[in-house]
């Protein structure tokens, strides 16, 4: 009797030590912590979904990452934008996301296709995201030999397509660039939201560590500078 006692214990205990376990896994099963979630939607550049739940691993379309970028990068307040609206076919007014793909055609941070059409439920993959986000951020002119270096320690390195080569050597140098365990950047495959929101809280983690500029000290009755 003390013997199944015991056995009944120890049993109990184990199911509370899963169950716990099971509580800490993170929300995301592709590498994305919990914090580079947190950190996009503190910072309102992504946002949970009507039940609460971010869905990491659910993957993007044109439309949401022009939306992203969007409120990212502050597109809205570049001076491109006062240009008259494009005649998008596929995007009509009513459209949900008509004035940030407004945006993003406006400033060339994304491109239509054929016929002016923007393709606004596509899937995105992950070479052209990351090359999306860098032209917002500014992408970086190496010369061929430096992409090539740059990108030489990802095994799948060859597989990124050759537009996309600077851009994503650009994410890579700024430490925004998130690979699989192997190193291997996946352009091909389509991006998540949790790609996106790795690469964002990078960003945004490179934006708070930016020293503010000093301020010069006004020395009495000295000749100004011209």
């Amino acid at each position: 009797m003390v013997i199944r006692q015991l056995s009944i214990t120890l049993s109990l205990v184990a199911l509370l030590q899963n169950l716990t376990a099971i509580a800490q896994v993170p929300e995301t099963t592709s590498g994305i912590s919990s914090d580079s979630i947190q950190q996009v939607i503190a910072a309102k550049w992504m946002t949970n979904f009507s039940d609460g739940k971010f869905y990491p691993e659910r993957l993007l379309n044109r439309a949401e990452l022009a939306s992203i970028m969007v409120r990212a990068f502050r597109l809205d307040k570049r001076q491109a934008v006062s240009k008259e609206n494009l005649v998008i076919p596929d995007v009509p007014r009513s459209y949900w996301a008509f004035n940030d793909i407004q945006t993003v055609l406006k400033t060339d941070i994304m491109k239509g296709y054929r016929g002016n059409e923007f393709f606004p439920n596509q899937k995105v993959t992950r070479a052209e995201a990351l090359a999306i986000f860098a032209q917002a951020y500014g992408v970086f002119q190496f010369p061929d030999d430096a992409v090539n270096e740059i990108l030489a320690s990802h095994p799948d390195e060859k597989s990124i397509p050759t537009w996309a080569r600077k851009a994503i050597a650009t994410v890579a140098t700024e430490g925004f660039l998130n690979t699989d365990a192997q190193g291997n950047i996946s352009p091909l495959k389509p991006v998540t939201r949790g790609d996106i929101a790795y690469v964002l809280s990078k960003y945004l983690q490179r934006q708070q560590r930016q020293p503010e500029t000093p301020e010069v000290p006004i020395i009495p009755n000295s000749p100004q500078s011209p």
